[in-house]
């Protein structure tokens, strides 16, 4: 089953002319779906920390490693992934099906851009079922009612949190709409979050957030390894716990530990 929870009608602006994270993201990975004030702030960040290109690269391939160790090792079929952005390469509902065909995915975003994407995203296998909502996390409950059209929420449930949760710059709210999130999956569900932070290149990371922001971009926060750790309060945090997405079960190489990304992650599971 492939569809999509779409509005009455398209948005009209799509915020061309001003910075969004999910188009400078499509660009440091390589796309295509991006305006000139995306690539415009995306080099500005990039010349304050220069490695930010690898972080999105690291960012995708977490979610490659963890989406592969859910479905093959923990054995989950259904995944709710909130803040999708743009569709690339090795999507959640591709690298799932791609081991268990019958996965269900539920992709969920408010962005104009990638709803407007929104069929390249939902090509999935005839086994299982892909979904998209036009909404905003600010909103869970909403999220929640029309994802259980698509998911069970009686099995467990894949939370995929990557490169939204910052969006949320105030500490409380950000709290509150994890905890509706995981109170509504049963045990045995997965938390997965990718979250920014300036514990890597320090004020270079702060700066490159305001600026972005000045530019009219979509307010964004640095949180620490402490303070991502505290999402994950009542859950089992998988080893290796809040790392570098680039260091999350790395697949090892002969130079050692690949270097620290200004993106840190978690996995936890709940009992």
């Amino acid at each position: 089953m492939n569809s999509s929870r779409e509005p009455d009608r398209l948005p009209v602006d799509i915020g061309a002319d001003r910075p969004h994270s999910a188009r400078i993201w499509n660009y440091w990975l390589g796309g295509k779906d991006n305006y000139p004030a995306d690539r415009d702030a995306g080099d500005m960040v990039e010349q304050l920390i220069p490695g930010i290109v690898d972080s999105a690269r690291a960012d995708r391939a977490f979610l490659g490693r963890c989406v592969r160790h859910m479905v093959a090792e923990a054995g989950i079929r259904q995944f709710l992934d909130i803040g999708t952005g743009l569709p690339t390469f090795d999507n959640t509902h591709e690298v799932a099906q791609r081991i268990a065909p019958e996965s269900r995915i539920v992709y969920v975003d408010n962005d104009p851009l990638v709803l407007a994407h929104a069929r390249a995203l939902l090509v999935g296998t005839p086994e299982g079922a892909t979904n998209y909502i036009d909404a905003d996390l600010r909103e869970p409950g909403g999220i929640l009612e029309i994802a259980a059209e698509t998911l069970d929420f009686t099995e467990p449930v894949a939370l995929m949190l990557l490169g939204i949760l910052h969006h949320i710059v105030d500490d409380d709210e950000a709290e509150q709409i994890m905890r509706e999130l995981v109170d509504a999956v049963p045990s045995g569900s997965y938390l997965a979050i990718a979250h920014a932070t300036s514990e890597v290149h320090g004020d270079a990371m702060d700066e490159a957030m305001r600026r972005f922001m000045e530019r009219g971009g979509t307010p964004i926060v640095s949180r620490g390894r402490t303070h991502i750790a505290r999402f994950f309060e009542g859950l089992d945090l998988l080893e290796p716990g809040v790392v570098s997405c680039s260091r999350w079960r790395h697949e090892g190489g002969p130079w050692g530990e690949p270097a620290e990304v200004s993106q840190f992650c978690g996995v936890a599971r709940k009992p």
